[in-house]
C-alpha cells in the first residue's frame, strides 16, 4: 500500500488483492457467517487445525472482498489469543484507506472484524 501514490491507487489495489482471494467453495457458503455486511452479501468460514485458524472467505462487492483478503492476510493461521488481541484498526490506519470508504462500506469492515474478534 506505501507504493500507492494516491487514494483511488489503494482502491484499485484492494480490488486487485480480491481478486486474488481463492474462490470460496460454494458448499461452504450456507455454513457460513452470513448477513455481515449492509452493502453487500459476505461469507466467512474458518477451521481450528491444532489450535490455529484457517478462513476462507467471499463477497459479492469487488471492494469488501478486497477488504476481506486484506483482514485475511493478518490473522490466517493465527491461535485464538492472537486473533483476539490482533489490532485492526491499526492495521487498517497504517494503509490510510478507511479514511476513504464510505461509512456503510466502513461499518461493514467493523461487523467483519468483530465477528472474528467473538470466535
Amino acid at each position: 500500500m506505501s507504493a500507492c501514490y494516491s487514494w483511488e491507487d489503494k482502491y484499485r489495489l484492494v480490488i486487485q488483492m480480491g481478486k486474488k482471494l481463492p474462490i470460496m467453495d460454494e458448499a461452504l457458503k450456507p455454513q457460513s457467517l452470513q448477513g455481515l455486511g449492509c452493502e453487500s452479501q459476505v461469507w466467512l468460514v474458518w477451521k481450528k487445525v491444532d489450535d490455529y485458524y484457517y478462513f476462507s472467505a467471499d463477497a459479492d462487492s469487488r471492494i469488501v472482498k478486497g477488504l476481506l483478503a486484506l483482514i485475511l492476510a493478518s490473522i490466517e493461521a493465527k491461535t485464538h489469543e492472537k486473533l483476539k488481541a490482533f489490532n485492526f484498526e491499526e492495521y487498517f490506519s497504517t494503509m490510510d484507506f478507511i479514511n476513504h470508504i464510505s461509512q456503510s462500506l466502513s461499518n461493514d469492515l467493523r461487523v467483519i472484524i468483530k465477528q472474528i474478534k467473538n470466535i
